[in-house]
């Protein structure tokens, strides 16, 4: 069984969708299309009944609705019902909610546990900045934290602000997939294209492939190879 990313055309490019209770990783520049490809991840998961949680650290949730305010795909409504479940880490109200599930192990230990106890089956982790804010050495513990979010029942998106495909960093080595969003400037104008990097137990098409934002979110066009 295989899981719909919500966003036109991206499934095409994976057999069919995302291997469910994996972690993936969403790389890219800065609005590149990586939000809002989460986005549509976790409203998909709402319409197909599954419980979803969005963990953040620096946009609130009405800041989040407001970006994507102006799309249609069901993102308000989402965030509005009680399939998904919004954690802000470093506001008062998220940092009560997290230390309920443990004081010990740090934001690993109590992560998992809140996905697990809270039966959790889709996540948008937004960003691997947060990694930086809650951990003494990243280094060191982000391969204990994105093992444990491996072992979980959830299928997981961590966001990442990477720049260069190229340089691969630990999350990229132990995630089960990585998706890159690009965006190229020629002749003054802006193409954006999405490439899957990686995908564990999948035949992927590892081209480069051409996206556009419309009312409806971002799609993918198969169809249409970026040249670089």
């Amino acid at each position: 069984m295989r899981l719909s990313s919500g966003v036109p055309g991206f499934d095409e490019l994976i057999e069919g969708g995302l291997l469910p209770n994996r972690l993936y990783v969403v790389s890219g520049p800065p609005g590149s299309g990586k939000t809002t490809f989460c986005s549509q991840f976790i409203t998909q998961g709402v319409k197909e009944g599954e419980t979803c949680l969005y963990v953040t650290m620096h946009e609130t949730k009405t800041e989040l609705m407001q970006d994507m305010a102006g799309y249609d795909f069901g993102f308000d409504r989402a965030m509005q019902s009680d399939a998904i479940q919004f954690l802000n880490l470093v506001t008062e109200s998220g940092k009560r909610t997290i230390t309920q599930f443990g004081n010990e192990g740090g934001l690993t230990n109590r992560l998992v546990a809140y996905i697990r106890q809270n039966d959790i089956q889709r996540v948008v982790i937004d960003s691997t900045m947060l990694l930086q804010h809650f951990m003494a050495d990243v280094e060191d513990e982000i391969t204990g934290f994105l093992s444990a979010l491996k072992q979980t029942d959830a299928t997981t998106l961590l966001i990442s602000e990477m720049t260069d495909p190229s340089s691969y960093s630990d999350e990229h080595y132990l995630a089960h997939g990585v998706v890159f969003f690009h965006n190229f400037l020629e002749n003054g104008s802006m193409t954006r294209g999405v490439q899957v990097i990686k995908m564990r137990g999948t035949a992927i098409d590892c081209d480069i492939r051409e996206i556009s934002f419309s009312d409806a979110g971002l799609q993918v066009h198969t169809d249409r190879k970026v040249e670089t």
